[in-house]
């Protein structure tokens, strides 16, 4: 039997998938992001430190480490599509989040100096879920 490289074998034949692949829709990155959070269910997470109190030049780059955007980024499904990093900035574009959202979903205003995994997802649940979610700045309207 001949081995050969696969770029060798890719340049010989014409492979091409069995179904095309369609990118996730943002609700189905964040279904997946929920589903990824729980199957470390003891696993403890870190929230964002505080997020609205942060000046905004710097506010995408904040980020945690074990935070529930580390979660979704440890998942290569998500990663494969597109995320690029545990920041708050990179959560914000892959997922789609408006500041509320991230906000709602990953600030310590939330959950304190730790959370666990399944409560994270909840949070993450409560962006799919407007009417359901409480927020800071529904006070200020």
């Amino acid at each position: 039997m001949e081995h050969k490289p696969l770029v060798d074998l890719q340049t010989m034949a014409h492979l091409s998938p069995a179904e095309p692949h369609r990118p996730m829709t943002r609700v189905r990155r964040l279904e997946r992001w929920i589903e990824a959070l729980p199957r470390h269910p003891k696993r403890t997470l870190r929230p964002l430190r505080e997020i609205e109190y942060q000046k905004p030049a710097d506010q995408r780059s904040i980020r945690a480490d074990d935070s529930a955007i580390t979660v979704a980024y440890e998942d290569l499904a998500l990663r494969a599509e597109g995320l690029a990093g545990d920041t708050l900035g990179d959560a914000m574009d892959f997922f789609e989040l408006s500041e509320e959202e991230a906000h709602t979903a990953l600030c310590s205003c939330y959950f304190g100096s730790a959370v666990e995994a399944r409560v994270a997802a909840s949070r993450v649940r409560a962006v799919l879920n407007p009417a359901h979610r409480t927020s800071v700045w529904s006070m200020f309207r």
